[in-house]
């Protein structure tokens, strides 16, 4: 290959478990090089496969606010790489007819630390040799730590495939990704191409399910449908006080997880005399779209497009659309991504740019000092062969149709 002629065209797996820890979704994209500053991306389909409830339960003693022990971490580890491997090897079997070039895997988030506003480690877990061993490929890991190196949050990694994808051609159009926590990217000042502004803005399903789960003793695990939120009503003196949280306050770019948002937090606000049951699911669903509302407003959007799990709720959007307004909502499906398979083609996209060489953060959203390559490689059943650095900086991404 000549300096002159593009880099081949690469499939990739981009794989992840989100912070409701329910399944592992696997998207399948192929990526290539249009010109030296455009990628374009066709999706090829989305893998989703449950946790077994024994695995889940394992995620869940992990998780904060629950104490625990190394000895449960490794296990824990191993099990999931099993587990992603198996997922991954599926997938590519499924999406690609066994044509994957890479696998870029997230792993399951199990702790963000965050010490006065300031992220300072974080761990996901899933070993990426046990998924490298499945697959025979090379796999992409740890994505979020070497951010964290140069000053970022580690998140939210998606502000870039937003904005190469959702923000750059000047309007006053957002992306919310509603998963256990909603994060927001947004345009930055104007006449400032590149800076954009991105930040968790609090729980999204993670209070909701936690509650659901609580109040059906396990036999629930959402609001599906948002059924309970429209039973139930919002209690205004609770939604006030869920508001006062000081996370709220402080400035981008900041970023948050189970670590603040866990299972237990709802009670920590409660009363005596307080909602419970579905009026207390309505408050938390209120509290996600007054938190989307104030950002739609603070940043001046027009135009609002969401994605992730949540979008599947016609309450919470609903209560969204209310809060939002004058913006206008849309999905990333309106665009060409699926909103349940977002977040994956994210990890695909961020896969087939540490394979060039090519940073996959945008610093004024992370809070980063430089933009950061990232992710450590684990080779496959072959020596690990990377293209060439690309010459070029990607400032947009075209979705391809499917065949």
């Amino acid at each position: 290959m000549t300096a002159m002629e593009p880099a081949p065209p690469q499939t990739v797996l981009g794989m992840l478990s989100g912070t409701s820890h329910d399944a592992v979704d696997v998207a399948a994209a192929r990526l290539r090089f249009l010109d030296p500053h455009t990628i374009a991306l066709r999706p090829l389909g989305l893998h989703s496969e449950p946790f077994p409830d024994t695995l889940r339960a394992l995620i869940a003693a992990v998780l904060p606010p629950a104490r625990t022990d190394l000895a449960q971490v490794c296990r824990l580890d191993t099990a999931l790489g099993q587990f992603f491997g198996a997922v991954a090897a599926r997938a590519d079997t499924e999406l690609t007819g066994g044509t994957a070039d890479l696998v870029a895997s997230h792993g399951q988030t199990v702790y963000h630390w965050v010490d006065d506003g300031r992220a300072r480690g974080t761990l996901q877990l899933g070993a990426a040799a046990w998924i490298a061993r499945a697959t025979s490929l090379p796999v992409l890991s740890d994505l979020r730590t070497a951010d964290l190196t140069l000053g970022g949050q580690g998140a939210p990694l998606v502000s870039l495939l937003d904005d190469l994808w959702l923000l750059g051609d000047g309007a006053r159009r957002g992306a919310l990704n509603l998963g256990g926590i909603a994060n927001i990217t947004v345009p930055g000042p104007a006449g400032a191409p590149r800076q954009v502004i991105a930040y968790d803005l609090g729980p999204a399903n993670a209070l909701i399910d936690a509650v659901v789960t609580a109040d059906s003793g396990g036999a629930e695990r959402m609001d599906t449908g948002g059924a309970r939120a429209a039973r139930g009503r919002v209690h205004p003196g609770l939604l006030e006080r869920l508001l006062a949280e000081p996370y709220y306050r402080l400035p981008p770019p900041k970023s948050t997880g189970k670590e603040l948002f866990h299972p237990g937090y709802p009670a920590s606000v409660l009363r005596p005399g307080d909602p419970a049951g579905d009026d207390l699911v309505a408050t938390l669903t209120e509290l996600t779209a007054r938190l989307v509302g104030t950002a739609c407003r603070t940043h001046r959007l027009t135009e609002l497009v969401v994605s992730g799990g949540g979008a599947r709720n016609p309450v919470l959007m609903d209560r969204i659309r209310a809060a939002a307004a004058p913006a206008v909502l849309s999905t990333s499906d309106d665009h060409g991504l699926p909103a349940q398979a977002k977040e994956a083609y994210l990890f695909a996209l961020l896969g087939f740019l540490g394979a060039h060489g090519l940073p996959g953060t945008r610093p004024s959203a992370t809070g980063a000092s430089a933009p950061a390559v990232l992710g450590s490689w684990t080779p496959g059943a072959q020596p690990l062969r990377l293209p060439a650095p690309h010459r070029g900086t990607p400032h947009r991404l075209v979705i391809e149709r499917a065949d």
